[in-house]
């Protein structure tokens, strides 16, 4: 169920990007009500907002295009004066869903990292790798799921 979700992450983000606008342009909801609730989910899920339903974050991802560049970009996606990635970001660590491995299932292909942006690009962490840090825990890991998705095994979930 999950992997489906992830596969749809571009349509999902585009519809949830656009009802945050529509929200706060035509119903003249209040920034500071999408700053908490951005936020509120990062305690929850960690830094979803900006990946998932923000439209600054979805005109981001459009403009970066594919390839190596885009994944040096999305490890650098702080999102400057954003006070949603600065919160999520930091709720990384704590959030209560989080990627987790099954030891059990793993078979160490690497195929989690090389979807993973972080990973891909930072020795210091891997999924799969036990003695190196969790990618999902820092602070740029905007939870795409790609490494979920892209496990052949199925050892890494994100739930509580």
């Amino acid at each position: 169920m999950l992997k489906k979700i992830v596969t749809q992450r571009r349509l999902i983000q585009v519809l949830l990007a656009v009802l945050v606008y529509f929200a706060v342009s035509y119903f003249h909801i209040s920034l500071l009500y999408v700053i908490l609730f951005g936020s509120g989910l990062g305690i929850l899920f960690g830094k979803v907002f900006c990946r998932w339903m923000c439209p600054i974050g979805l005109f981001m991802e459009l403009l970066m295009g594919r390839g190596k560049n885009r994944n040096m970009q999305l490890y650098s996606y702080y999102k400057l004066g954003c006070p949603i990635a600065w919160v999520s970001g930091y709720l990384n660590k704590f959030s209560l869903f989080k990627i987790k491995k099954d030891d059990s299932l793993c078979v160490s292909c690497g195929k989690c990292d090389k979807a993973c942006y972080i990973a891909s690009l930072n020795p210091d962490f891997s999924l799969y790798k036990s003695e190196k840090e969790n990618p999902s825990r820092h602070y740029s890991c905007s939870k795409c799921l790609e490494c979920v998705k892209d496990c052949p095994v199925g050892s890494l979930s994100y739930d509580v």
